[in-house]
């Protein structure tokens, strides 16, 4: 299920003039978001992060125009805030009495804060190999926490069987509701705002679930619905780890499904989803905007994360790092050209990955 707004109505009551004149966070979209009125909000603080020039990093790629989207700001150091502020404020809306989740780490430390933050109970089951930091997070957040076998699959069964037995119980896990998705696509609305309501040529994303490039692309068509931006679109690009590239091969393949990946493993351990749950509304916007999706080696990614901190002084997630090696590769095959704006979303803090350096300088 995806939410659907009256634009119609929104282009009457706004504009991007007004846009301008609120508070720099998410919530200054609120007629493109489900919360029906201020009072229902639940928030942190998130929204409206930085959005980087990153010249000398760009120039050792061969992409001058290179800006990274820098998540690592919000609340929870991650972009997972995004999703957790506006699906809790929801459900907390709807009456929810509580949320649960299967999570790789960062969403369920989100979830967990802001749940804690409406006053409501929280379940996270985390995949085994999860980081612990995250686990920390949950647990500071009064969480119920729980750590499964296994990857999130199996994390994904506990919940659903945890949900049925408990009364007023929602599964927010990725795409088992349709609000995650609205609070990841205001970084759609961002971008397009901080480059004066024009789009990049290129945005590239680290995928795992999904869900932030699923968002961004909803956002963009919302734009160009409201005549806000161009028709052009940008080529969306999703990156994914050589351990685990179920979107990768689906796309290689011109396929509609992605198939469950064996023995999925990376070092960017927010990407390790062996079968995302809604793999085809990725594909759809990769085609639609004759995008691309691209896997990248853990040893490359981890090298070009020390680049992006000795070069622009940026110490990112190792999905944002994915990111950078694949604007390498794709400038390498000419699928990017010298001329292209290009966006990157580093989707966290490295701080939540201290052993990804460690682990680098050992090398």
């Amino acid at each position: 299920m995806l939410a659907r707004y009256d634009i119609e109505r929104v282009a009457a009551h706004v504009d991007r003039a007004g846009i301008a004149l609120r508070p720099p966070d998410l919530w200054r979209y609120h007629e493109l978001l489900p919360v029906s009125r201020a009072g229902r909000v639940v928030s942190l603080g998130e929204g409206m992060t930085p959005l980087l020039a990153m010249r000398r990093l760009g120039r050792a790629l061969g992409v001058p125009r290179l800006l990274m989207k820098d998540e690592s700001l919000l609340p929870t150091g991650t972009f997972k805030a995004r999703g957790a502020a506006v699906g809790v404020s929801r459900a907390a809306e709807l009456g929810v009495g509580g949320v649960a989740m299967s999570s790789n780490g960062n969403a369920g430390a989100a979830w967990a804060a802001y749940a804690a933050r409406a006053g409501m109970p929280s379940l996270v089951v985390m995949a085994a190999r999860a980081p612990a930091i995250t686990r920390a997070e949950c647990t500071a957040a009064g969480a119920e926490l729980q750590v499964a076998g296994g990857d999130i699959a199996d994390a994904g069964r506990l919940v659903a069987a945890a949900v049925a037995a408990r009364a007023g119980y929602q599964d927010v896990s990725t795409l088992r509701e349709p609000y995650r998705l609205e609070g990841k696509k205001t970084m759609g609305f961002e971008i397009a705002e901080q480059l004066g309501w024009r789009l990049p040529d290129v945005i590239v994303y680290p995928t795992g679930g999904g869900v932030g490039i699923i968002g961004i692309y909803k956002a963009l068509l919302e734009l160009r619905e409201l005549g806000w931006t161009g028709q052009r679109l940008p080529r969306l690009v999703a990156v994914q780890a050589s351990g685990c590239a179920p979107i990768v091969k689906a796309f290689a393949g011109g396929a509609s499904h992605s198939e469950p990946w064996p023995d999925a493993r990376t070092v960017a351990f927010g990407i390790t989803v062996p079968k995302a749950f809604g793999d085809f509304l990725v594909l759809d916007a990769l085609y639609a905007t004759d995008g691309i999706a691209v896997a990248v080696d853990d040893q490359a990614l981890l090298a070009d994360q020390r680049q992006a901190g000795r070069l622009e002084g940026s110490f990112i997630c190792p999905e944002g790092a994915a990111c950078i090696t694949a604007v390498s590769q794709l400038r390498e095959s000419g699928w990017l050209s010298e001329a292209d704006e290009v966006v990157v979303l580093n989707t966290g803090t490295g701080l939540k990955y201290p052993n990804t350096i460690r682990h680098e300088a050992q090398r």
